[in-house]
Order: C-alpha cells, then structure tokens, then sequence
C-alpha cells in the first residue's frame, strides 16, 4: 500500500491509556444512641461527655460471646437489645467513592460520585497537595453518601504495595515502585480522608495489602497459594516503607493484611508482623482487617492449621493487644465461639480485638446519637459531583499527564495549523477504560459526574475524523486499519489512543507481556513508522477527555513524571514474577528490581517527564557536613563505627535534616509547573541502592522567571539505607545529592567521638 508519501505530511501522537442500581434514599438512622431510644441512651457508651476508652469497654462488657462473635466480620450483626444497628465495614475509596464493596449503593440522590484519575496517574503528578485534596473530596461524598443511608465510614484505601514487577495487575492501584512516593501518597490522601479533627475521624482509611504483595495470577501461581520469600532487608527497605509512613505519618485508622504468606506464614496469622512491626514498631491507633477471605484461605487453600478455631484463633491472637481485629468474610463469624470453647482462643482476646473496632466507630461518630447534629452532619447530595469536585478531578488528571517524547517540537497543536484531527484507536473514545479498576462510579447519562471521552476532548479543540482501527484493546485483526489510515490520510494531524484496560490487567490478571496487546503496534506503525510525540496517561479518570486534549492544544503545560520505570519487553524474558528479591544479583543473572536496584536499559527511566518549556536549577546553598548525633541517653563505652554506618536508633533524629535551597528558572516562554526529583546516591556499599529518592517538591514557575524551593530531607528516614540484616543505618561520608542535571556533595559525620557497636 503506498500510503506513506501522502501521510508524510502529518504527524503522529502515540496516546497510551492503560485502564468503570438503582435504590431508594432514606435519611440515616442513628447507627446507635439513639436519643428516642430511652432504653439505650443513658447507659454510659453513649455518653459522649465520656473518654471514648470507658465508653468501649462499658459495651464491651454489656454484649455476650455471641454478640462479640457476631461483630468480629465485616457484615457485623446487629445488637438491637442495646439499640446497635448492623454495619458493613467494606466500602472503597481507591479514587473516589467506589461501587465495589457492599457497603455501597448507588441511586435515587446519590446516581454517582466523582472518580478521580487511578492512582498511578495521580502519582505522577508528584503533588502530596493535590493527594490530600482529593482525599478531602472523596471523604466529603462518603460523609454524603453515609448522612444519605447509602454508604458506610469505613473505606479500604489507599493501596500502598510497591509497583515491583510491570506484569503486576493492580499496579495500576499503586502509587507505583519508589518507597518514599507510594509512602507520602499514603500518608497524604489518609490526612485527606480522615481529617485534621483530632481523634474524631471524618471516614477511617485502610492502607493495604500487607506486605510484600504484588502478585495476583502468574503462569500458574497466585495470591491464594504464593509463598513470597523476602529478606530482611528488602521488607525493611522497601516492602514496609509506604505502610510504615501511613501509620507514622498519616496516622492511618487501619491497616489490612493481605492473602500470600511471607517466608512461610500468612500475613493475617504473623504475629511478627501484626504485634511487632504494626502494633508495637508503628504504634498503629486503629484495627487491622483481613484481606477479603484471607483467614479462610489460609485454612482451605494454603492448609497453614489443621482446623478451622486453630486458623480462627491463630488470626486473633496474632497481635497485642490482639492480632486480626475484623475478617471481611465469615470466617471468624462461624468458628471463633467454637475455638473459644476449646480453649484455643479467650474470650478476653476476642474483647481486644473488639477494643479496636469499637473505638474507631467511636472516634467516627456513630455511638454519638443522631447524624445530622454532628460534625458533617449536613453532607449530602448537593456535595457529591459538585462543579468544584468535577473541576480538581480534571485538574489531577491534567497534573498527572506524562509528556514521554516530543521530537520537533511537535506539541502543542496549533488552533491554526491543525484544523482537522484524525482519532484512531481502541482507547479513542472510551469511558470505563478511563477510570480503571475500583473506581468511583460516574454518571452513564453525561450529566453531573459523566465521562469526556479522548474523542470528545479534542472535539471542543478542532474538527475530528474518527476510526478505531481496532474494535477493542485485543486488536485481534486489521480489518479497519484502512479506514484508520484513509481518517489519516485527510486530517492535519493525527492521535493515536492505544493501550491496555482491566481485559488486559486488572486485580486478579497480571500482564502476560509489555508490548501494546495483539496488533495494536501494527496498527501504529501503518499510520506512521514514525511516532513524533508520545503521552501517557495512565487512567486518567472521569474527566480523561478534557485533560488529554487540553495537553494536546497547549492550555495545559505537562509536568507530570513517570512514577515507575518502563522496561523493555526483554527484561522480562527470564524473570519470574515470583523472585521476590529487590537486589541485583550478576552471578545469577538477575537483573534486580526497580529503578533503585536495575542498572540495564530502559525505554523510559522512573521520573522521566518533559515541558513545553525548559528549566534549569541552582543550588542556591546546602551545608557541606551534617552531624549526625549520638543518642546521649544510651551507654556504649569505648567503641567504633560499624561499617562507617550509625544504626538510626542510636542516632539522636529528630529535627536532623538536610536543608537545600534550589533556584528553578523557566527559560521558556510558556508558564509550567515542574518537580524536582531529589535523588541520594550514598557511599558504596554492597548493600545500598544505585540511588533512591529522598524528597520531592512540585512548583509553578511562569515563563522567564525563577522561583526558590526550599528542600528539607530527614537524615534519619531518607538518607539511610538497610543492611543485610534488616537494620537501617546512617552511612557516614559523602552522599551525592541529585537534582536534574546538578549535583551537591554533603559529608555525615558522627558527631562525637566513640560509637556505636553493630
């Protein structure tokens, strides 16, 4: 076919988008105390004049064993002698109020809420505030949709597991493979979520899986059966890290553990992990609840007990003052009165994992009596799909979109030049494809929080010729190709949406490969061997449309950056999903994992992201030599370094930071916002990373102008790194500072004499 003269003329935009009831409304009822109620409202758990811990254990000790029992699941009995409704603790939250979870029902005056982009694409953005913002909204429509009847105040989100294999499925729901990222991601849309009230908790969040799972369905192995082997080191150094900051730093209501075991032992039923990392490292102030069916999956599937009450008692006792405080399932519904019989399990445990619940309902309001005279209280339909949540779900996906290539230049399109655009593509005018999994649940009729499809968006833009070229994301055969390369043939420029959707990766599904699915690139490479820009969006969720083709047109300046590395389809060639190591191994031919650990090339390097204008930077002033501290409580006697490193314990931490002041000039002549990426490389040691990222700040600059960005990096939690035996140590001497182009040498030293033992 010799199309290729006349399509010379043009040039091309490869767009990839990876990946969507009706009932009556009733006022809600008081969950309990209800202040008609003269049976119930003066005993003391209604007390809201009260410490919340007296009116926890008053109830406590007011209900029987099978009351307890009836609590201890999601689908939590009610208790109607002492005026406590039933409750479902499952709803979601991952980018909006979600239709996934019974705890939700979408109709009558809640037909929809306002889905945000997938996490993912809001990671790119780089933006904690805009994190904590679309926390603030998502919890403004739960709060809502809760006042309404429809909705609990319990919300399964944010999911904080690394991005550690590109296969992964639910990657998407990630804020992708770097720690420190997925970590201030979690901490800040928690803050969002549960408010700055204090104890008093606007919707309680649950960051999960933990840990060390990213892994759903591989050749043959997933999640029910995998046995994840992790060192000391990488659960330390990477695995924990965004959980660790989402209970020390978000302050997180709850933490859920996850189906696969680690080293052996199901996340649910590890006392190591549930009493000693979350409980007494983290100090969690909240429940911990099983992964969906978790506890009998280690029972049926995994056969990790012998009985049905050892799984159930194995699960509560596993933490101090418990272990698993909530099943979501029956499990521990059907079989914790009967391990209670047999001595496995006391009924003082099933109390303390009570304690917890309890409390949390407590500090959300809902022993307090009537909904509507409390804090938020006067949410409901008008605050869900305002014009104001539609408007920060536009401008996160804006925020979010990657500008990957743009040789020329060729972007931004020009309102003269390119008059008539040719969209082509599977993902071209889509709309669950947009919003991924676990979503908030947009209109289907357009209207209030409806959907912009690629198509559309470029449609408000310029004249548009539209062929698919494929039917659907499998793009099993070139039917229509000829139609997409006639669109071409007429049109002033043309994009290409191409890219995966939940067919292709979706929780329970990893990716069989890294290339466009079927004949997808087949299709790109007949309309233009040459792709002359490239975007990535992600999902960009209910307003997708509308932010591609106000990137496209130039009204909106890309900043975003990739918040995980793409690889090329080779690095995956003889790497199974299922080597759980992070660490590089070259005498076994292992190419290890992520940016912070794999040195080979890459299509597009983690933090890759370009401007329609250009930026450059100056460290305006950063200290030469830090101090690092001892801690003078301690009593160590005459001793060295171990290793050049200071075990961060043993360091007096607070307030020991890093201040850098960095000049960000836009040279250009378009305003853009731009990140610096703050990267450490420390001393050499076999077991630090290549580099890893230390802190992040997002600015806005307009054109021919400079701005000032003060940069503060915690010694002790960034600028350390984790030995082979799983213990976080300072290491002294010189750490290379990386920000873009420029670097900035700083030296700790111990700042006493003798040290610190290993």
């Amino acid at each position: 076919m010799a199309y290729s003269t006349t399509l010379s003329s043009s040039f091309f935009l490869l767009f990839l988008i990876g990946l969507l009831l009706s009932v009556s409304i009733l006022a809600r009822e008081p969950f309990a105390c209800d202040p008609k109620d003269a049976t119930t409202k003066a005993l003391p758990f209604c007390q809201v004049s009260l410490p919340i811990r007296e009116r926890v254990k008053d109830l406590i000790g007011r209900l029987t064993l099978k009351e307890k029992v009836g609590l201890l699941v999601d689908n939590a009995g009610a208790v109607p002698r002492l005026g406590i409704k039933g409750y479902e603790w499952w709803s979601e939250a991952l980018h909006g109020v979600s239709n996934v979870g019974p705890g939700t029902k979408f109709g009558g005056d809640f037909p929809g809420a306002t889905s945000f982009p997938q996490v993912i694409t809001t990671a790119a953005s780089f933006n904690a505030t805009l994190w904590e913002a679309i926390g603030r909204v998502v919890s403004d429509e739960a709060r809502a949709m809760y006042n309404g009847g429809v909705a609990g105040l319990t919300y399964w989100s944010p999911n904080v597991n690394i991005f550690r294999d590109p296969r992964w499925g639910r990657g998407q729901e990630t804020p992708g493979e770097d720690p420190v990222l997925a970590g201030n991601y979690a901490a800040s849309y928690v803050k969002g979520l549960q408010g700055n009230d204090g104890e008093r908790l606007k919707v309680a969040a649950s960051c999960k899986h933990f840990t060390a799972y990213d892994l759903d369905n591989w050749n043959g192995v997933d999640r029910f059966h995998f046995n994840a082997q992790v060192s000391k080191q990488d659960i330390e150094d990477t695995f924990d890290v965004p959980f660790r900051m989402c209970v020390k730093d978000g302050k997180v209501a709850s933490v859920m553990c996850s189906y696969n075991q680690v080293n052996g032992i199901p996340t649910c039923a590890d006392p190591k992990i549930l009493k000693n990392t979350i409980r007494g490292q983290w100090r969690l102030n909240g429940y911990i609840v099983s992964d969906c069916d978790s506890v009998g999956v280690y029972y049926d599937t995994q056969h990790y007990t012998s009985t049905p009450e050892e799984a159930a008692a194995d699960a509560i006792k596993a933490g101090y003052f418990a272990g698993l405080d909530l099943d979501c399932g029956p499990f521990l519904g059907v079989h914790t009165e009967n391990a209670v019989q047999r001595g496995l399990v006391s009924e003082a445990d099933v109390n303390n994992a009570l304690v917890n619940t309890i409390t949390i309902q407590m500090r959300l309001g809902m022993f307090d009596g009537e909904p509507s005279a409390q804090p938020y209280g006067n949410l409901g339909p008008k605050d869900v799909c305002t014009p104001a949540h539609q408007e920060l779900a536009l401008e996160a996906a804006r925020q979010g979109i990657v500008l990957l290539k743009n040789q020329g230049p060729s972007l931004p399109l020009s309102h003269l030049r390119h008059r008539t655009i040719a969209v082509i593509g599977p993902n071209s005018d889509v709309t669950v494809t947009m919003i991924g999994n676990y979503a908030g649940k947009p209109r289907m009729d357009g209207v209030a929080c409806g959907y912009t499809t690629p198509l559309q968006g470029i449609g408000r833009y310029a004249k548009t010729i539209h062929q698919q070229g494929c039917k659907d994301v499998a793009c099993g055969d070139d039917q229509s190709f000829g139609a997409a390369i006639d669109a071409s043939r007429q049109a002033d420029a043309t994009v290409l949406v191409v890219g995966l959707d939940q067919s292709i990766e979706a929780e329970a599904r990893d990716r069989a490969g890294l290339l466009l699915p079927g004949r997808q690139q087949e299709l790109v490479s007949k309309n233009d061997p040459q792709i002359t820009a490239i975007l990535w969006a992600g999902y960009p969720g209910q307003a997708g449309g509308t932010a591609i083709a106000d990137v496209l047109f130039g009204t909106t300046n890309p900043g975003g950056k990739l918040p995980m590395t793409w690889y090329p389809q080779e690095y995956i060639a003889n790497l199974p999903m299922t080597n759980m190591a992070m660490r590089s191994s070259p005498s076994k031919g292992y190419p290890g994992r992520t940016y912070r650990f794999y040195k080979g090339p890459v299509v597009y390097p983690f933090g890759h992201g370009i401007s329609y204008t250009n930026f450059v930077h100056n460290v305006a002033s950063a200290p030469p030599v830090v101090g690092v501290p001892l801690d003078g409580r301690r009593r160590f006697g005459n001793v060295t370094v171990s290793g050049k490193a200071i075990r961060v314990t043993h360091a007096k931490c607070k307030g020991l930071s890093l201040g850098i002041q960095v000049d960000v000039k836009n040279i250009g002549s378009k305003d853009g916002s731009h990140t610096l990426l703050v990267y450490s490389k420390p001393p050499a040691g076999y077991w630090v990373p290549h580099k890893q990222l230390v802190a992040f700040e997002k600015v806005h600059v307009p054109a021919g102008t400079q701005q000032r960005v003060g940069i503060n990096i915690h010694v002790c939690k960034f600028l350390s790194v984790v030995d082979r035996s799983g213990i976080r140590r300072i290491p002294m001497g010189e750490h290379s500072i990386h920000i873009a182009d420029i670097k900035h040498s700083v030296s700790l030293q111990a700042a006493t004499l003798g040290v610190i033992k290993s």
